[in-house]
C-alpha cells in the first residue's frame, strides 16, 4: 500500500477541526444571516380571513386569531353584535384579551381597559384606542379585514 494515501492521525484530527469549526462558525451566522433576510410577513392581510361560521364566536364570547402579522381579537357582545379589534395593546404591544364578567377588553400588562364598542381607552395608560378591523358575514361565515 502506497504510504501517501494513507490517512494519518494528524491528517484525520485535522479534517475533525476542520468540520468542526465550519460547523460552528454556520450556527453563529445563521441567526445574523435570517435577520437580515426575514420572512415575508404581511403587516395586515390583503384578503379577508375567515373566523368561522356565525356560531364559532358565542354571545359573550371572543376568538383571538393571527392576523398577519399581529393577532386580532373577535368579540361578540350582546349590545352590538360581533366587532374586531386588533389585539395588541398600544401602550407596549401585549395581547389584550376579552373579559366576559367586567365586558371591557383588558390590556394584562399594565391595566388598560377599553371599550368593546369602539375600542377606545377606558382608563389606563394606553394612549389610543385599539385599531378597529371590518366584520362581515358572507355565506355563513365570519370575516374580518383591515380598515381601508
Amino acid at each position: 500500500m502506497d504510504k501517501k494515501s494513507r490517512l494519518t492521525r494528524r491528517g484525520f484530527l485535522k479534517t475533525i477541526q476542520c468540520l468542526l469549526v465550519t460547523s460552528g462558525l454556520l450556527a453563529f451566522l445563521a441567526p445574523i444571516v435570517a435577520f437580515f433576510w426575514p420572512s415575508n410577513l404581511e403587516q395586515v392581510p390583503s384578503e379577508p380571513v375567515s373566523i368561522g361560521d356565525e356560531g364559532s364566536v358565542p354571545i359573550s364570547g371572543s376568538k383571538t386569531l393571527r392576523f398577519g402579522r399581529y393577532p386580532a381579537l373577535v368579540i361578540n357582545t350582546e349590545e352590538i353584535g360581533l366587532v374586531a379589534y386588533s389585539a395588541v395593546c398600544t401602550h407596549f404591544a401585549c395581547i389584550v384579551k376579552w373579559n366576559p364578567e367586567s365586558k371591557m377588553i383588558e390590556c394584562p400588562c399594565h391595566a388598560g381597559f377599553f371599550d368593546p364598542s369602539d375600542g377606545s381607552v377606558i382608563s389606563g395608560p394606553p394612549p389610543a384606542p385599539l385599531e378597529k378591523l371590518h366584520v362581515s358575514i358572507e355565506k355563513d361565515m365570519i370575516l374580518i379585514r383591515a380598515n381601508t
